[in-house]
């Protein structure tokens, strides 16, 4: 039962350390939508959406109220849209504007999905809904795009690699004058997980149920907090331990807020992602817990192996808390989402090649990078394919969420706004790797592949 003192606890987490619910986040197959027909194909989108969804954000605030837990978005997941494209062809973007209508009808933060699966080919419909996205994200608010290139049974699909350096590139290009943001809602992923809450990366995958409720947990203030009244006399395995006690009370009020939503939807209850989200807040920062452990800033020597241990610990906390944990669970490290990446950034700690670094023991992978106007499209191809080796041979996910600041040469960041923060523009390497990129094909698969 609970006690007097675990509630003064939440409360005191909730008010003073910046704990949250990320998100709610409906998970709706669009499996029996598919047509021959893209206007019917849309229309029984549209119908479903609204049906199972009517009363998401009703009953997210009400939790929010009955409770005093913060909910912060609402948001729905659904089929990788170049399923039902391949089916009914025609103008993709089409069903953008169907999701993105649904999403402003709803009232959620975001819908994801319009997305693509193409680690081992492409089909005629998934290379149609890819070479849509730069419009799709246009033409839309809310909407938010991702392709998996890779993965470790698969290798890496560099034809798909080669063309998402353009469709990055583009998709910043045609947002320019909306300082790019684009690309801030198009992801691209290796081993990409079917479950995950969080945009700009979530999409209902093919072996989900029909319709499921995942929640996103996020409390990087609170762990901070833990150890910083640990104080500095705490060995690394004592800090690790408090690391995991965090992550037990932040993952039950996780599994509380997906129990309570999956009874009054009268939906199924999928997961708990545990994963350190942080936001541009002051305190609520990853980065800021990697510094409590005693780096003078993030960045420095000691970094990677701050956060390994970090990663670990919140998932071995979070497991024991609920038997649903999953998604991608452990810290992200999103340069303009965090208040104490943008800092190391400014002064010159972090570099792109440290986060490439960081991205090996993490939970996904270069997050919101603002990088120069002039980087090409065959850079961005070629950081995408050095994010998915990573993922590949290390048997988890791991992705690449990049801006090029477009006609933004003169400026020091891009201003996003909302959770998305502000971005520093981050120096690049010169070096070029277009004749690597332009051979495309397939890097195979690692050895480690070979389980059966």
């Amino acid at each position: 039962m609970a006690n007097s003192n675990n509630i003064l606890e939440t409360i005191h987490m909730i008010d003073e350390e910046d704990l949250d619910i990320r998100t709610i986040t409906m998970g709706i197959s669009l499996l029996d939508c598919a047509d021959a027909d893209i206007d019917v194909s849309c229309a029984k989108i549209k119908k479903k959406i609204m049906t199972l969804a009517k009363d998401l954000v009703k009953v997210g605030d009400e939790i929010a109220r009955d409770y005093g837990i913060p909910i912060i978005n609402k948001r729905i997941s659904v089929t990788p849209i170049s399923l039902l494209q391949s089916v009914s062809g025609g103008d993709c973007v089409k069903y953008a504007i169907t999701l993105d209508e649904c999403a402003k009808a709803l009232n959620v933060n975001f819908i994801g999905g319009y997305s693509a699966l193409v680690q081992k080919g492409m089909t005629k419909g998934e290379k149609e809904l890819i070479e849509s996205i730069p419009e799709a994200l246009k033409v839309t608010e809310h909407v938010c795009a991702s392709v998996n290139v890779g993965s470790t049974k698969a290798g890496i699909n560099m034809d798909a690699v080669e063309l998402m350096g353009r469709i990055v590139h583009e998709s910043a290009r045609i947002t320019a004058d909306k300082n790019c943001i684009g690309a801030c809602k198009l992801v691209v992923f290796c081993n990409a997980v079917e479950d995950n809450p969080f945009m700009a990366g979530a999409f209902h995958g093919i072996s989900e149920p029909e319709v499921v409720i995942n929640v996103g947990v996020s409390g990087p203030g609170v762990v901070r907090t833990a150890l910083a009244k640990a104080g500095k006399d705490k060995s690394m395995d004592e800090l690790a331990e408090i690391i995991k006690k965090t992550a037990f009370k932040i993952t039950r009020m996780g599994q509380l807020v997906g129990t309570l939503a999956s009874e009054r939807l009268n939906v199924p209850f999928g997961i708990v992602d545990l994963s350190l989200a942080p936001t541009p807040a002051i305190g609520d920062s990853v980065a800021y817990i990697l510094e409590e452990m005693g780096l003078e800033q993030c960045g420095g020597p000691g970094t990677t192996a701050c956060l390994a241990m970090l990663n670990d610990a919140v998932k071995k906390g979070g497991v024991m808390a609920s038997s649903s944990v999953g998604g991608l669970s452990g810290a992200f490290i999103p340069v303009s989402e965090d208040a104490g990446m943008i800092a190391a950034c400014r002064s010159g700690a972090l570099s792109l090649e440290k986060l490439e670094a960081m991205t090996a023991v993490c939970s996904v992978g270069l997050d919101m990078i603002v990088v120069p106007g002039d980087t090409t499209a065959a850079t961005i191809s070629g950081i995408i394919a050095d994010e998915a080796a990573i993922g590949m041979v290390n048997s988890k996910t791991t992705a690449v969420r990049i801006i090029p600041a477009i006609n933004h040469d003169n400026e020091d960041e891009l201003e996003f706004g909302g959770l998305l923060g502000s971005g520093p523009i981050m120096k690049i390497s010169k070096v070029k790797c277009d004749d690597m990129i332009n051979r495309k094909g397939r890097i195979p698969a690692p050895l480690q592949s070979l389980k059966n």
